[in-house]
């Protein structure tokens, strides 16, 4: 029961954030987050660009999502690969360069609005989707699916495994009364499996398979021979009507006389299977390929890195012109889409452009001619009546189908297009027992869609106003593009269910530390490695040689061989620098953590913070205070002269005090506290060191010690507002080197730099840095000085952010805001909101209410780094470049991305991926 009690206390806890009800739904940058807006998702639509659409479909199909891709320029491995995956799931891979559908009456992407029927299509054809589609609605027909399949799907290295699984999804839902088939030319082996399905199916089938010129119809199969004929049959289906033995209509255009056979026939289609049905209705007409030319603008060829010319009208207008003013060309064939994601009025920006072409024309004593056909209907946004009085008004000869447009241009040169009529004929192979199809498939039939959309913002329009919901995922590269680490990410997925375990391991450790201040004592009566004979200093950050070492952290050395009594001048210290009479050992090597240089000797009193979940203790020297102090690279005498009266009066003094206490002092509770009066622990701490001498006083107080010492005790602990700093520092490392225990997993243990080079650790790499140039503070500086003044970031104190405070818990602090350069509570927000998009976790411990109570961020996590470029914020001082000066001012500096670029590719190595 106990165990039970605190789970559901500890959810009760992450989940205090006050949740706000919104009319839309927002945007998001992730698939965590879209799943979080959009939990019941059952369809990603893609629009990203193809070079990174693999992995990202690959991504969605794995967390259960059907997908719908617009995206082309897809390579046939990966599209094999994905509609493998999506058949073994369950699920419908719909693409890639699927550019229409209808899912349970709502468009999607290039798509039409349709009156809703009992006719499913299935289409390895965009356009040719929408021509059929829109030609049934405008006969008085309705569409409940258009499911496209892409264009390759026919091919025989993907064998129609979209198409089968969508014609068997439609032969079980019950809405469906007659199926559609469309696709542009298939592999005979794919187009004979594709037929046999269809001959099994109980319910009629309609089936054209461009380039073929059907004699029959054949058993369950009527057979169209253009995409107009097709629609056509379906309706008649639909309403229980007997099929016709033929279809056709002739044009009722005439022409006095056809164009000389010299003129050209030239086709600009924005869709590639309009494009190819004329190409076919052409072919079987004129023999000399020199009369015509017909012009996928949809093409890859075109459309690699362009937008489609169904958005973009630019390349058909300069084709348009080019064609135009050829004394060869007679007739430009063309086609106008219309529908949700298409250009919004493709007809009026391409109208007087045909109209001044035909002005120079008939000024030349040309012939020339604009046959167009307009696909949509009076439900789409653009309007298909307006559309087509647009263009007749310019002169342009507009039929009702793609099929009657060719016939009249066809018909401008002197050729004459029949149709025979089609007796039916039996199916003489043996059919196909259609098996059962997937829950997930039938989810998707038969209930509206919940998409999330990646990519084209404008695609959510249609889903929203036809009732379905959609998040907006708004896609970046993972990684800014780098193609290595992308494939790295997501070769870790696949230990994904691993690592979030190992991650959760250590992010429990640091939820459930319990840093107790326990003592202050000298540096080397807890740190072995300072009580030797070898003279020896901590710094911070990750290793470093004096001679690398910057102007502040050398002027904390001077200082602190001054106050050890090595040296009795500059002279004679640099002389035993020089001579490498002095050892630098990073702080982190031994449990410790320092201060901007985090310059620590043998005989300086240093904090110890023990974390009771373990026992592990951490170490971090006592704030100087403000002013000229040795942590900025001052070493003056006043510099000096502190430091010995914090060595024999502060240091024992807070000793015996704390020592008075029954358990120490709980450090937990002064930090929840404090973050609620307006901390976030490493730029503002008043609160938390004023809590501090709120708990430490009374025992001062009881001291039998001088008085004049105790008043000096109290007086320094009052006036030292960021005294609490260096404690939150070490209770911040007792914190981090508890979950380092964990040496598995993707979470950060360190944050840390040394004015050169900035470091990181990560749990599942153990003692290894990962190190790259450090940057300079961006902030505000004291009178007097410049950012020409100031130093590259330097200290240990970072490894406040590392836990969840300091600037990444901006939104805690908006007395300290302004300061560091942040801007206002609006700015703070943001960052915050910012940074818990690379954390794993909320630290329900330290609830901040300016964030409707929500814990700090906790674990930050290096995957989450690299996917999306966000690196960790740090609240820093800026210490003057040259030795001597001290602080010059305060600021923020971000982490290094390479740092944790470093630290993947490591990582991944260790679990033996290994990336090219």
């Amino acid at each position: 029961i106990l165990d039970e009690v605190l789970n559901k206390s500890d959810q009760f806890l992450n989940d205090l954030s006050v949740k706000k009800q919104s009319t839309g739904v927002k945007d998001v940058s992730s698939w965590d987050e879209a799943l979080e807006q959009l939990p019941n998702a059952n369809v990603a639509l893609f629009s990203i660009p193809g070079e990174y659409g693999a992995s990202e479909m690959e991504a969605a199909l794995d967390r259960g999502l059907h997908v719908f891709s617009f995206t082309d320029n897809v390579s046939l491995e990966d599209e094999i690969k994905l509609k493998k995956k999506a058949h073994e799931k369950g699920l419908l891979m719909m693409g890639p360069d699927c550019g229409t559908g209808i899912i349970s009456n709502i468009p999607i992407a290039f798509t039409n609005v349709v009156k809703s029927g009992n006719i499913g299509v299935v289409g390895a054809s965009g356009t040719g989707i929408q021509e059929i589609t829109t030609i049934i609605d405008r006969l008085g027909g309705g569409c409940v699916h258009a499911i496209g399949t892409g264009g390759r799907d026919l091919k025989n290295e993907v064998d129609a495994i979209t198409m089968k699984d969508a014609i068997i999804a439609l032969e079980h839902h019950d809405s469906t009364d007659v199926i559609v088939v469309v696709s542009k030319p298939p592999a005979k082996k794919v187009r004979d499996e594709v037929f046999n399905l269809l001959q099994s199916s109980k319910k009629p089938v309609v089936a054209i398979f461009l380039g073929e010129k059907p004699l029959s119809h054949e058993g369950n199969v009527y057979l169209a021979h253009t995409l107009e004929e097709a629609a056509q049959i379906a309706v008649d289906l639909s309403k229980g009507k007997m099929v016709k033995s033929n279809y056709f209509d002739k044009v009722e255009f005439e022409t006095e006389r056809p164009l000389d056979q010299s003129k050209q026939l030239i086709g600009l289609f924005s869709g590639g299977t309009l494009g190819a049905e004329a190409n076919m209705l052409i072919s079987e007409v004129i023999d000399q390929n020199d009369q015509f030319e017909i012009i996928d603008l949809g093409d890859d060829e075109y459309t690699q890195g362009k937008p489609h010319p169904m958005i973009d009208p630019e390349v058909r207008i300069q084709k348009i012109i080019h064609y135009a003013r050829k004394n060869e060309t007679g007739v430009i064939l063309l086609d106008v889409v219309l529908g949700y994601g298409c250009h919004p009025d493709m007809a009026g920006v391409l109208s007087p452009i045909i109209r001044e072409e035909l002005r120079i024309a008939d000024s030349e004593n040309r012939e020339l001619y604009f046959v167009a056909t307009v696909v949509g209907t009076d439900k789409d946004p653009q309007s298909y009546d307006e559309s087509v009085k647009t263009l007749k008004s310019v002169g342009v000869l507009v039929e009702s189908s793609n099929a009657k447009a060719v016939q009249l241009a066809l018909k401008l040169k002197g050729f004459e297009i029949t149709e025979a009529d089609k007796n039916q004929i039996p199916y003489e192979s043996e059919l196909t027992k259609i098996p059962q199809t997937s829950d997930s498939i039938r989810d998707l039939l038969e209930t509206k869609p919940r998409i999330i959309n990646v990519g084209i913002q404008s695609f959510n329009d249609s889903i929203r106003e036809f009732g379905g919901e959609s998040v907006h995922y708004k896609w970046k590269p993972k990684a800014g593009g780098n193609k290595k680490l992308i494939k790295i990410l997501n070769e870790l997925e696949k230990f994904d269910d691993e690592i979030r375990v190992w991650n959760q391991e250590v992010i429990e450790l640091m939820k459930d530390s319990q840093p107790i201040l326990i003592d202050v004592v000298p540096a080397k009566s807890v740190i072995p490695e300072l009580n030797t004979d070898q003279k020896t200093l901590l710094h911070a950050g990750p290793p470093i040689a004096y001679e690398d070492m910057t102007g502040p952290m050398r002027g904390s050395v001077l200082g602190a061989m001054f106050f050890e009594g090595w040296a009795a001048d500059e002279e004679q210290a640099k002389a035993m620098l020089e001579e490498g009479a002095v050892k630098f050992i990073p702080c982190h090597h031994v449990g410790a953590v320092g201060p901007m240089g985090g310059i620590t000797s043998a005989n300086m009193p240093v904090l110890i913070v023990e974390n009771k979940l373990d026992n592990t203790r951490a170490y971090c020297t006592m704030n100087e205070g403000i002013g000229k102090v040795l942590r900025f690279g001052a070493y003056s005498s006043e510099v000096v002269n502190r430091l010995i009266w914090m060595r024999d009066v502060l240091g024992p003094t807070l000793s015996h005090a704390i020592k008075l206490t029954e358990h120490g002092i709980n450090l937990n509770v002064i930090i929840a506290k404090a973050i609620t009066m307006g901390d976030e622990f490493h730029q503002r701490n008043i609160a938390a060191s004023l809590n501090f001498l709120k708990e430490v006083a009374p025992y001062i107080v009881e001291l039998d010690i001088d008085e004049k010492d105790k008043r000096d005790v109290v007086k320094f602990l009052a006036d030292t507002d960021q005294f609490f700093l260096n404690i939150m520092m070490a209770a911040s490392k007792s914190i981090a080197d508890c979950a380092r225990k964990v040496t598995k997993g993707t979470v950060v243990t360190a944050l840390t730099r040394n004015g050169k080079d900035f470091g990181i650790r990560i749990s599942g790499m153990g003692d290894q840095w990962f190190t790259a140039p450090v940057n300079l503070p961006k902030g505000l500086y004291f009178t007097g000085y410049t950012e020409a003044d100031g130093n590259p970031d330097i200290g240990d104190s970072a490894i406040t952010e590392t836990v969840g405070v300091g600037g990444m818990a901006m939104i805690a602090a908006p007395g300290v805001t302004r300061f560091v350069g942040a801007g206002g509570m609006a700015d703070a927000l943001e960052i915050s909101n910012e940074m818990s998009k690379i954390c794993i976790s909320h630290n329900s411990n330290f609830s901040i209410p300016t964030w409707d109570f929500k814990g700090t961020c906790l674990g930050i996590d290096i995957r989450k780094v690299v996917e999306t470029g966000i690196t960790p914020i740090i609240n820093t001082g800026i210490a003057h470049k040259n030795p001597g000066v001290g602080q010059v001012g305060a600021g923020t500096v971000r982490a290094p991305i390479a740092c944790f670029e470093k630290a993947i590719e490591a990582y991944a190595e260790s679990l033996g991926i290994t990336i090219g």
